[in-house]
């Protein structure tokens, strides 16, 4: 391919990724808690499936930017869309470090096994401290003990979304992976 045309393919596979996780975090059930939202979602497995596909910058990318715009959508969400830009491209970032870390590109299972435990890890890390500080400090005015309190109520649909992505993410890309070598369509580099 040449130089332009790859441009091209990677802009398009970051695109068709990005409306990827932006679908999956339309397909969703929200909890009201204490202190903001939680829901148990598709989204993060979109998220990571971008890291390992299209590396952590392309991934990163994807993954920010569809979540952004599924915020950008949602009256409940919409205040905080630059939050999970900034977390939701961590996770696809942390995913696509490990998945394409030795020069792997996220060909291999088990590092893209690895890398949706981290991109999950540390998206949980950081969905829960905004948890922490912008809905619990700074919106809900509480104080630091009770804001800690009330991330309790979003550990459930937190785990749930990580473990789902975590058993689907590594699957779902070792069939696309297929799929595009059948085509032969070589991943975005």
């Amino acid at each position: 391919m040449q130089t332009q045309d790859k441009k091209l393919h990677r802009v398009v596979l970051m695109a068709l990724m990005a409306a990827l996780v932006f679908l999956g975090s339309a397909l969703r059930i929200t909890l009201p808690v204490n202190v903001g939202t939680t829901s148990f979602h598709l989204g993060n497995i979109m998220c990571a499936l971008s890291g390992i596909l299209l590396g952590p910058a392309g991934g990163g990318l994807a993954a920010g930017v569809g979540s952004a715009l599924y915020d950008m959508t949602n009256p409940l969400y919409i205040s905080e869309c630059w939050i999970t830009f900034l977390t939701k491209g961590a996770y696809g970032l942390a995913a696509g470090l490990v998945a394409w870390s030795g020069g792997r590109q996220g060909e291999k299972y088990g590092w893209n096994l690895a890398g949706t435990i981290t991109g999950a890890a540390v998206y949980a890390a950081l969905y829960l401290f905004k948890g922490f500080a912008w809905d619990g400090l700074l919106l809900g005015g509480l104080q630091p003990m009770p804001a800690a309190a009330a991330l309790v109520a979003k550990l459930p649909a937190t785990a749930f979304n990580a473990v789902i992505a975590v058993v689907c993410a590594p699957a779902l890309a070792a069939a696309v992976r297929r799929a595009m070598g059948a085509a032969r369509v070589r991943p975005a580099q």
